[in-house]
């Protein structure tokens, strides 16, 4: 008798089968890219032929690939690191102390202008193209069979429209917020607002509060973020078409979670969980690495980054991070670009890059320190490693206290940070066995699974290929008038 597995695997294989498509991918920066990339290579390998669309000064995405084709967009900046420098500033100063209450007001407005200005520059990079016969006619004729894009920026739903053909998200967030928001029943008394820092199990004040966050949310995105594409969509469609209304027609959502992640919540037919994509089982370090983590003997090894946007922090903060790290019986791999610190321990190497998913899979690894990054929380999970958890801005709080609700994780803020909480808080989530244990067992969770995440995503990217769309899964509730 053949085993529902190997059953899970012929659908997999003879069912995927398809000619190479023509896909068109219209990215997102940073560590949203970097997932992206992985998607790429992936379908670069079954066969299809992927074009992405790029500004000319793209931070993340490089011009030349062997696995994809790019399209410059000229006369069209991008966010850069400066851009993201800025805000970060503004947001460890108000949380140090260095500004009144009054500059909390101030903060939420800039995160706010911060948002609204990498919208902007997305509208020029679309707005750009649709005036472009020459890009315009390009596109055309290539005759895709599908666009894949992340949804937090909107240049890919409005491209996707204007060139009519099917569409899929890799997706965490959209333009509006939250993925789900979009698209499936969120009721608030336990469903937490990103930015409210509440789990899935609230009191009643907290509901309120939770109620206050999507107001927030809800004002930022319909008056700031939706009313800049909805103003692209008038001045080049007609008939008229709504923006949220193209936001909400994707044929295939494929969700950055899962539900070993996730608080647990109503969802869509069209929505495919695909959280850990990314994460595979380690593979060998570089001899110099693997020699400093044998080193370590039986105290192991400490690592941390704060991910592919964040490579340099303020003087006092490393300063204090440097001296907990000296204080420590294990070794430490810390990826960091900046001033080296004044304290830095023998203990510590600085690295300017690091194989985090390989060296999250070594056995040394005792701890992870993160900033609270999906890939990083979702690779940490897959390893079974606990985290200490250092929040910056954006979602990675509400990411952290998803894995601290399940007992994986603690997290130290920006505010409390110094040498003896970061210090306190390692030894506690090293020396307690239930932290690893958590974190162990919701890795158990996330691989016992008949279908590995990125075959998931490949399958349903190349369904939608096959069938010229996936109608038959999207509810007519995104058509309802507002």
């Amino acid at each position: 008798m053949v085993s529902v597995s190997l059953w899970t695997t012929i659908v997999i294989i003879f069912g995927s089968l398809c000619d190479g498509g023509k896909i068109l991918v219209v990215p997102l920066e940073g560590s949203h890219w970097v997932n992206m990339d992985i998607i790429l290579k992936a379908l670069h390998g079954r066969g299809h032929n992927v074009d992405v669309m790029r500004t000319y000064n793209s931070w993340f995405v490089k011009e030349n690939s062997t696995y994809y084709n790019s399209i410059n967009v000229p006369n069209t900046k991008g966010i850069n690191e400066e851009f993201v420098k800025d805000v970060l500033n503004n947001m460890i100063d108000y949380e140090r102390g260095k500004s009144s209450w009054l500059g909390g007001v101030w903060l939420f407005w800039d995160m706010v202008r911060a948002i609204y200005e990498s919208h902007e520059m997305v509208c020029q990079f679309i707005t750009n193209i649709l005036e472009s016969e020459e890009i315009l006619k390009t596109l055309m004729e290539k005759q895709y069979d599908l666009v894949l894009t992340d949804p937090g920026w909107g240049a890919g739903i409005i491209l996707a429209h204007k060139l009519k053909v099917p569409m899929v998200y890799n997706v965490r967030w959209t333009s509006n917020g939250e993925g789900h928001f979009e698209i499936a029943p969120s009721p608030m008394s336990y469903i937490p607002i990103t930015g409210s820092k509440n789990t899935d199990k609230m009191n009643f004040f907290q509901r309120v509060e939770n109620i206050f966050f999507y107001l927030l949310m809800d004002i930022q995105c319909s008056r700031f973020n939706l009313a800049q594409y909805q103003a692209v969509c008038d001045k080049y469609f007609d008939p008229p078409v709504r923006f949220q209304e193209l936001l909400q027609g994707a044929d295939i959502w494929l969700m950055r979670v899962d539900f070993v992640f996730e608080f647990p919540r109503p969802t869509m037919p069209n929505i495919i969980y695909i959280g850990g994509f990314q994460c595979k089982p380690a593979s060998a370090l570089p001899h110099d690495l693997e020699n400093f983590m044998q080193s370590s003997g039986e105290h192991g090894v400490v690592i941390m980054s704060l991910g592919s946007f964040i490579s340099v922090l303020p003087d006092e903060l490393t300063e204090e991070i440097a001296s907990a790290f000296a204080r420590l019986p294990q070794k430490v791999i810390w990826r960091y670009t900046g001033k080296r610190p004044s304290t830095l321990g023998n203990n510590t190497l600085l690295i300017d890059w690091m194989p985090q998913n390989d060296l999250l899979g070594h056995p040394k690894t005792k701890l992870f320190i993160a900033h609270g990054g999906t890939n990083g929380v979702q690779e940490a999970l897959y390893h079974g490693v606990p985290v200490v958890g250092i929040p910056l801005f954006f979602d990675q709080y509400d990411n952290l206290v998803r894995l601290q609700s399940r007992g994986g994780a603690k997290i130290v803020t920006i505010a409390t940070l110094d040498k003896n909480t970061l210090h306190a808080t390692i030894q506690e989530v090293i020396s307690d066995p239930s932290y690893r244990l958590s974190m162990q067992r919701l890795s158990h969770l996330h691989r016992d699974t008949p279908v590995k995440p990125l075959d998931s995503a490949l399958f349903w990217i190349e369904f939608v290929i096959r069938h010229k769309g996936a109608a038959h899964l999207r509810s007519e509730s995104y058509k309802l008038p507002c």
